[in-house]
């Protein structure tokens, strides 16, 4: 089977790399370059804790699905692209300004299995953290991965398993016979296909918007270095609407939510609110310094749920909207994706792109 797969982040490459695994004769192509874009901006962090304390049953099933296959997943690329990525479970600190918040990481921690901290344990834990709490929420096995090298290690596997990867090579418009996808026409040529899986982020609906009803959702981010003799904790912390993951002695802070378009230019107003939910949460960090600053789009659904699977297009599949957990995401969207193109499983109904279209 030909496919072509249009989008080189984390989910268009997982994918390929998938499908060129079951031999599969597979093309992905790229508008710019591989991994830098959502995948290169993202966090890194694997919250599976976090980020979905407000999701529904089916996204946190989905989650807890392709957290179990990310340790697998990692070593099976490190083994084929002979990169490192980071891949580590140091843990994950959630934390209460007061005791209302913590009786809500209470209840949570009943649900989930896991345990509460005192304001004293906390600081154990993370001594950085000196700002006013009340406790938190400990996942002492929740993982991070470092998502710049991810996105690299990607593309290696994804040439060594035979896939194709076209840098700077735009998706124009998905060529249809009829009521069915028979390829991707771009600047340079016309790519056939016996199937086509459009995953390309937040550039999605720019594509496709009546197939992809994806928005681009803007996150800034910065990146705080210690002075001589100090360290990143360990754990990734929650806390004071931000989130602070170590990258190697580094600290990322982020992450704004805005909704600007396809806008993706830094502002002082971002770094300001950033860095002062830091400090307050960890006062430590006024004496680091700052070494960059970046902007990445979130591509968004209305129903902020992953768009996975065959759509009103014949042969056209959607692989997006996975918002703020597209490397959470990866591993299982690979199988899912995979699983269903080659007719081995159905996928997740929830997820079913066409329930926009329908």
């Amino acid at each position: 089977m030909k496919i072509v797969v249009i989008g080189a982040g984390v989910a268009g490459l997982a994918i390929g790399w998938r499908l060129a695994e079951a031999g599969q004769e597979v093309v992905v192509l790229e508008r710019s370059q591989p991994g830098q874009g959502a995948t290169w901006a993202s966090a890194g962090m694997l919250a599976v804790t976090a980020e979905l304390q407000n999701s529904g049953p089916d996204e946190i099933e989905f989650a807890r699905y392709s957290n179990g296959l990310w340790p697998n997943f990692a070593k099976r690329i490190e083994l084929s692209s002979g990169r490192a990525i980071g891949f580590v479970p140091r843990g994950a600190l959630i934390l209460a300004d007061d005791a209302v918040g913590l009786a809500a990481l209470e209840r949570q921690a009943t649900q989930s299995g896991l345990t509460i901290l005192n304001a004293g344990q906390v600081r154990a834990v993370a001594p950085l953290v000196a700002g006013d709490i009340a406790g938190g929420l400990w996942s002492p096995t929740e993982a991070r991965v470092d998502n710049r090298a991810l996105g690299e290690a990607l593309a290696i596997v994804f040439g060594k398993a035979g896939g194709r990867l076209l840098a700077n090579e735009a998706a124009v418009r998905i060529e249809q016979d009829g009521t069915r996808a028979v390829g991707v026409r771009t600047a340079f040529g016309l790519y056939p296909a016996d199937a086509v899986v459009l995953a390309a982020g937040a550039w999605s609906g720019l594509i496709e918007p009546g197939i992809a009803p994806v928005v681009p959702v803007k996150g800034q981010m910065i990146l705080l270095t210690p002075p001589a003799g100090e360290t990143a904790p360990a754990p990734v912390i929650w806390g004071k609407g931000i989130y602070a993951v170590p990258r190697g002695n580094a600290l990322a802070i982020g992450a704004t939510v805005e909704e600007a378009g396809f806008d993706t230019a830094i502002t002082d107003e971002a770094r300001r609110m950033l860095r002062g939910a830091a400090e307050k949460l960890m006062p430590g960090l006024r004496n680091w310094s700052l070494r960059e600053q970046w902007a990445g789009l979130r591509p968004r659904a209305p129903d902020s749920l992953p768009l996975l699977g065959p759509t009103a297009v014949q042969g056209l599949w959607l692989a997006s909207g996975q918002y703020r957990n597209g490397i959470l995401f990866a591993p299982a969207v690979a199988q899912t994706m995979c699983d269903q193109i080659l007719g081995r499983a159905a996928g997740f109904p929830a997820f079913d792109p066409r329930r926009f279209t329908a």
